[in-house]
């Protein structure tokens, strides 16, 4: 029994230190689980250095097992492949470096070496810990030029000049051009435009917009019926965000006029290709997300909602922005795919709701407890060799001696 509770409880309380991270985030990550497993295996590896070096890998995968499993239910995909062997390999380094920890009393010289040996292996797993899998983005070499007309808070908080996260994300993809009027377009030569709910245009400049659209520039086009981004400012402010689109004439000339049921809740919906974007109050016409319009030579995307971009419904932490792990949806990827810009990396897998969480956990629970009685009941009928300096190789070292 006692063999069972420890090839069972280390795994298992791995599994329960990594949910608060998944579910912060609703990304089912394998690499979500890498400081709980460095911190309790390397705890684990000391009380069981004696039980020699099957126990310890047995006890390692068994943790790593029981996070793969949840992963791989909750979000109904196998994990991603290197954050699955980055977390193993920390698995391993961790507990096999505080299984070495443990001192030997009757060698002074096998004790440094297991010590060394031991440092060794923390330092890789710590180094794996930093520079593993999970990395911030970078710039693209090739960044075409982005116009931002908006009304929305991007480029300033309520208080002063300050990029919005997914500001900063854009420019790591885009040279981003803020402007508040239109007729900069042609002569900036921005190639692309993101029009998020954008304060009353004169028709002049809704006319410059077509035009640049139809000589062959690309438009996504943000128009909100009911903002519900917050705002400390007062009603009736003008540095307040436009509460609906108030481009109902150029949408109309474009064949774009809104239309269909408005959804009055936040909504996370997934794409055909399991993407994640998180809306609220959208304005959707059919089943489509995104209404699509050629114009003369260029292209015009519409969504019939501005909330995405506010990093509450994208970013768990703001100030991790260009982290993909700290994402709670796929939006800032999907702008910067609509945009036509170097595609962001990473496949990320999510979670889709509190009942895939529930059996994924059910389904962990049930695969370590077979684990570690498939464990108690092997490495209990045989005599398994220890690892340099445990219990049983220091019993021969003193047996020569008494020799």
């Amino acid at each position: 029994m006692k063999r069972f509770l420890w090839l069972w409880m280390p795994p298992l309380a791995i599994v329960l230190a990594g949910l608060w991270r998944a579910w912060l985030t609703g990304q089912a990550d394998p690499w979500d689980w890498r400081a709980p497993t460095a911190l309790i295996l390397a705890g684990t590896g000391l009380p069981l250095a004696r039980r020699g070096a099957a126990m310890l890998a047995w006890v390692a995968m068994g943790g790593v097992g029981m996070a793969l499993l949840f992963c791989t239910v909750a979000a109904g995909r196998a994990p991603d492949g290197m954050a699955a062997l980055g977390l193993l390999a920390v698995a391993m380094l961790t507990i096999f470096g505080g299984a070495m920890l443990r001192p030997s009393p009757f060698v002074s010289q096998l004790r440094s070496k297991r010590t060394g040996l031991a440092m060794i292996f923390l330092v890789l797993a710590a180094l794996l810990l930093w520079r593993g899998p999970a990395q911030a983005l970078q710039p693209a070499p090739d960044r075409p030029k982005l116009a931002v007309i908006t009304g929305l808070p991007l480029f300033w908080s309520e208080s002063r000049p300050q990029d919005a996260p997914i500001v900063t994300v854009l420019r790591t993809r885009f040279t981003v051009i803020a402007m508040d009027d239109p007729a900069q377009l042609k002569p900036l030569r921005a190639q692309r435009l993101l029009l998020a709910q954008p304060r009353a245009l004169t028709p002049a400049q809704l006319v410059t917009i077509d035009g640049w659209v139809r000589d062959g520039g690309t438009a996504l086009v943000l128009a909100d019926p009911l903002l519900r981004w917050p705002s400390d400012l007062p009603l009736g402010d003008r540095r307040r965000a436009p509460s609906v689109s108030l481009l109902g004439p150029l949408l109309d000339h474009w064949g774009l006029a809104p239309s269909g049921v408005m959804e009055e809740t936040e909504v996370r919906h997934f794409l055909p290709d399991g993407q994640l974007i998180t809306l609220s109050g959208a304005q959707r016409s059919s089943d489509a997300l995104l209404r699509r319009q050629r114009i003369g030579k260029g292209a015009v995307l519409l969504l019939g909602d501005a909330d995405p971009l506010d990093d509450r419904l994208w970013l768990a932490d703001p100030v991790y922005p260009l982290d993909p792990r700290h994402w709670v949806a796929d939006t800032p990827a999907l702008v910067v795919q609509w945009l036509g810009g170097a595609s962001i990396p990473g496949d990320r897998r999510w979670m889709r709701d509190a009942q895939d969480v529930t059996r994924a956990f059910r389904w962990a629970l049930l695969g370590g407890t077979i684990w570690a009685i498939m464990g108690a009941m092997l490495l209990g009928r045989e005599r398994l060799g220890s690892i340099p300096g445990t219990k049983g190789e220091d019993g021969g070292v003193k047996g020569n001696k008494s020799g």
